[in-house]
């Protein structure tokens, strides 16, 4: 899967490897609020290698990081802060995670906007998943004792099936997530026994829901759609 993601990122652009325009960032505010909080609201601590295809210009070689509170890929030159320009048609790959700006929205119409990182792309639909952060607050009062206890950044990871560009959060639960699935809930039953799948491992996610695409294939029903029977609480 990573090996067609690479081949897809690559042939889009016209022109590979060149440094990155000043016209695809825009100067960024550097965020203090949460340095003495234990974690990082980075998804690496670091700036990583990475490629930036814009599918009018070309791809650009360049360093990275994601800011998972901004939600924002960021760039720096010398002192300066910046950020890619969030547009649909710019995508980047950063150690192995493939960017893209995404316009989706929920079953009920909402729009979620943002970063969406793509794990599994198919004829019919495809998987994202995308990085948000939870924050735990210091504890000022402190303990007995008398010591504070600091605050924490967490990052955190939510998979999205997509299709059409109408989205669905996959349950990270087995109990939840067939009752997402629920018109196949008894054959996924008996294949999640079977395969031993453990939704909280990515490729096991991607396992069950190729499952379900499967399952849906065999109907003989007007729509094949993988989210025409979802609940519509998002």
């Amino acid at each position: 899967m990573r090996k067609i993601l690479q081949f897809l990122f690559l042939v889009m652009s016209p022109v590979l490897f060149a440094q990155l325009p000043q016209s695809l960032v825009k100067p960024a505010e550097r965020i203090s609020t949460f340095d003495e909080y234990d974690g990082s609201i980075f998804k690496h601590l670091r700036y990583k290698d990475a490629s930036v295809i814009d599918e009018k210009s070309g791809t650009f070689d360049t360093k990275l990081r994601y800011n998972a509170y901004s939600d924002a890929l960021q760039y720096k030159k010398g002192s300066k802060l910046f950020e890619l320009v969030k547009s649909p048609t710019s995508h980047a790959r950063i150690d192995g995670d493939y960017y893209y700006y995404c316009n989706f929205k929920t079953q009920r119409g909402l729009k979620r906007p943002g970063y969406y990182v793509l794990v599994e792309l198919t004829e019919r639909y495809r998987i994202y998943k995308k990085y948000s952060v939870k924050i735990t607050e210091p504890n000022k009062k402190g303990s007995a004792s008398g010591t504070s206890t600091p605050g924490k950044v967490q990052i955190q990871t939510a998979y999205f099936l997509e299709e059409r560009g109408v989205i669905m959060e996959l349950p990270m639960n087995k109990k939840k997530i067939l009752a997402a699935l629920s018109d196949k809930e008894e054959e996924l039953k008996v294949y999640m026994k079977k395969e031993k799948i453990k939704v909280r491992k990515e490729e096991d996610l991607i396992r069950l829901v190729s499952r379900y695409n499967a399952l849906k294939s065999t109907d003989g029903g007007p729509s094949r759609s993988l989210l025409s029977t979802r609940s519509r609480r998002n």
